[in-house]
């Protein structure tokens, strides 16, 4: 695609929120920026509590009662009567979020289907329910396009499974349902959020092809949110890389797998597992994120990073631009920085993913 003909779908500026605790402020996203172009796939990548998960509720509108925003903007663009229409989420009244934006024009498919479907519901009822509230559609209209939604995600028999209950159903079928479900309103935004984590292998694979084939042929922009590598490697054409509420690293697809340049980006990438590693044990980040209950001085990363020099334990380090769309935060890539070469056994991977393609 090029740059003239992408189309701005999210623009996610100096978004800073915390959550008060018992324990006290927890300042769990700290100025992220990112950015999302029509029929485009983002992935934000990172370990648990990085961040990601907040930044996808800040944008549905769905924060915890106990989440501040700070600062910042989060500006989301869409179709309304033909036309574009831009609005700022962060300043929209919950009222207005669930009537114009929710399920209407950005859908949420969580990583448990068990705890994102209602037990006492019959599925059908549950995929119908968002065509009726939004769009007024007529029972028989709406039960006519469930049935077709369910087809759509490749589920046999939809009249019967319309009746079925979500423990009825395989944890494969019910993420399907979910799928279903987010797709009911023609959203033009997915963001999916671990949306393969309970799933055994072959069925992940499934789920990823069916979300890559909705989106192609609807043509929807679509955020993934995940810690696994191997789900980035198949469906990303952009990546932000966060840690301890930052983004350290964003590229292209290709940038972050073949060029990364952040020493967290090298531990996540080390950290996969590799059918054709010599070694039989799985390579760790060593330590664990800081307690953002704290103020973070310098670079949260520093004391992970066997690569730290002595300014990350004073100064945060900005985003350095390495070409027109890949950034990482790191003082190795100041001009005064000493040159520091890829780990070995990460530049090994990287040349066979070269030969091979990422994906």
């Amino acid at each position: 695609m090029t740059t003239k003909t992408r189309e701005k779908v999210l623009e996610i500026r100096d978004l800073s929120i915390s959550f008060s605790t018992t324990a006290g402020t927890v300042n769990a996203i700290r100025g992220v920026d990112m950015d999302l172009y029509r029929g485009e796939t983002l992935a934000i990548v990172g370990e648990s509590g990085s961040g990601k998960s907040v930044t996808a509720k800040a944008t549905m509108g769905i924060l915890a009662k106990n989440g501040n925003v700070e600062s910042g903007s989060i500006l989301y663009t869409y179709q309304h009567e033909g036309a574009p229409k831009t609005v700022q989420i962060l300043e929209m009244k919950k009222r207005d979020m669930r009537r114009h934006i929710n399920g209407k024009r950005i859908a949420m498919i969580f990583q448990d289907p068990m705890t994102s479907l209602d037990p006492t519901m019959p599925i059908g009822k549950q995929i119908m329910e968002g065509m009726i509230w939004h769009y007024k559609t007529t029972k028989k209209e709406a039960y006519e396009k469930a049935v077709e939604l369910l087809t759509e995600v490749g589920i046999d028999e939809p009249e019967k499974r319309m009746k079925q209950y979500p423990h009825q159903l395989s944890g494969g079928m019910r993420q399907r349902v979910v799928i279903a479900i987010a797709l009911a309103c023609d959203p033009e935004l997915l963001i999916c959020d671990e949306p393969t984590t309970a799933l055994d292998v072959t069925i992940q694979a499934k789920i990823l092809e069916l979300i890559q084939k909705i989106q192609q042929e609807r043509g929807i922009s679509v955020i993934y949110i995940t810690h696994d590598l191997g789900v980035v490697a198949k469906v990303a054409d952009y990546v932000n890389v966060m840690y301890a509420g930052r983004i350290v690293e964003k590229g292209t697809i290709d940038e972050i797998f073949l060029d990364p340049r952040h020493p967290y980006t090298w531990g996540l990438l080390s950290a996969m597992p590799d059918l054709d590693m010599e070694d039989d044990r799985l390579y760790t980040i060593p330590g664990s994120p800081p307690n953002l209950l704290h103020p973070v001085q310098g670079d949260a990363f520093s004391p992970r990073n066997v690569y730290a020099l002595n300014i990350d334990d004073r100064r945060e380090p900005p985003m350095f631009q390495i070409s027109e769309s890949h950034y990482a935060a790191t003082w190795l890539l100041d001009e005064h920085a000493p040159k520091v070469a890829l780990p070995p056994e990460l530049q090994v991977r990287i040349d066979r993913m070269k030969k091979e393609g990422v994906r």
